[in-house]
């Protein structure tokens, strides 16, 4: 066999579902592209995107003597639609794919084997990359011939629909590339038309101040009033535009256990009560204790505001008093939904004096 016959070979017996190869480097089209996000300000207070882009828009700016990426992608397939889970407002609706184990964890175990092997089988050196690192994952998949960039700028795979999670070997080899996957979106813009926030400018153009995932999971500060109803149930993440794509009618559901999404999803509630020691006990090893327990409640209390269920305005009124002011805050515009006007301005009448950080949201 080839070189990389046996590379792919070797990627899929360690669990891949998909291997390519590509040249180390980005397209112009993609370092485009990124200039012109990071140049409009539509990363929002992503700033890393902007301190790295000068290296992420070229691998061989972190690696100079890389001329190879073997790309690989893990399957992370739902076992029903993610949007079922919208219509059951009482629950809190998580991402697929954090609905399991930390995909960083998991994909960068089996990088790491992956590289050891190239490593010390064909005597090169290598460095891997799973979503940490600053490299255009997406752009180097399109060129590796794994999907193409959608119109809702993630990536779409013929085999694999919207659910793939991708990690990189660069290599000093030099490896044939596949043929890059050409773009199949054709007319359709049903991941435009479903986005909740409208958070796409163009086909294949995001203001990511928009996007509900980043909003609920890189976003510190307060959300704007003006997107919160529109977030629904959902309190990490958003996979609307994933899901909706045609293209997952030949996605098949997960064989890695540790992706499987078969968990109810949880009562809000439970989740409304959390401290942060049960904050990191209940998510421990998934990506979404990544975003601590005060951005969590935030989003938590949004759902609890549109969840039109007067019975939880009781939990709301327990996090009037929550050491964040984050979270206090959205237990506020909670009640205001929740409660009768006259009796939230009962409420308020007693209280907004007494905490200036939120007395704006005290507004009847």
């Amino acid at each position: 066999m080839t070189v990389r016959e046996t590379i792919r070979d070797k990627a899929l017996a360690l669990g891949f579902d998909a291997v390519g190869f590509a040249p180390a480097q980005a397209t112009a089209e993609a370092k485009g592209h990124l200039a012109e996000f990071v140049g409009r300000g539509l990363h929002g207070d992503m700033d890393w995107m902007a301190e790295t882009a000068e290296r992420r828009a070229d691998p061989r700016t972190l690696w100079p003597e890389a001329r190879s990426a073997v790309v690989v992608a893990v399957n992370y397939g739902p076992e029903r639609d993610p949007l079922e889970g919208l219509q059951r407002r009482e629950r809190g609706l998580v991402s697929v794919y954090a609905q399991g184990r930390d995909y960083h964890d998991v994909m960068k175990k089996r990088l790491r084997l992956l590289a050891r092997w190239i490593h010390e089988e064909f005597t090169t050196e290598v460095k891997l990359f799973v979503d940490t690192a600053p490299v255009m994952e997406k752009p180097l998949a399109q060129a590796a011939g794994i999907g193409w960039q959608g119109k809702h700028t993630n990536l779409v795979s013929r085999g694999f629909g919207s659910w793939l999670f991708l990690g990189e070997v660069l290599t000093a080899l030099d490896l044939e590339p596949d043929a890059p996957e050409a773009d199949h979106c054709g007319e359709c813009s049903r991941c435009l038309d479903a986005c909740p926030t409208q958070a796409f400018t163009a086909p294949y153009r995001i203001d990511a101040r928009r996007c509900i995932s980043y909003l609920t999971i890189e976003h510190k500060g307060h959300i704007a009033a003006e997107l919160r109803s529109a977030m629904g149930n959902r309190i990490y993440g958003c996979d609307d535009c994933l899901a909706v794509c045609p293209w997952n009618k030949f996605a098949r559901p997960t064989r890695h256990g540790e992706f499987s999404t078969r968990a109810e999803p949880a009562l809000l509630a439970a989740l409304g009560r959390l401290d942060d020691a049960a904050f990191r006990q209940r998510f421990a090893g998934t990506p979404v204790r990544r975003t601590g327990r005060d951005r969590f409640l935030r989003n938590v209390l949004i759902a609890i505001g549109n969840s039109g269920d007067r019975a939880l305005a009781a939990v709301a009124r327990e996090r009037l008093d929550d050491a964040s002011p984050l979270v206090r805050a959205m237990a506020v515009w909670a009640l205001k939904r929740l409660l009768p006007a006259a009796e939230f301005a009962m409420l308020a009448a007693g209280r907004r004096e007494s905490d200036p950080y939120v007395a704006a949201e005290w507004t009847v």
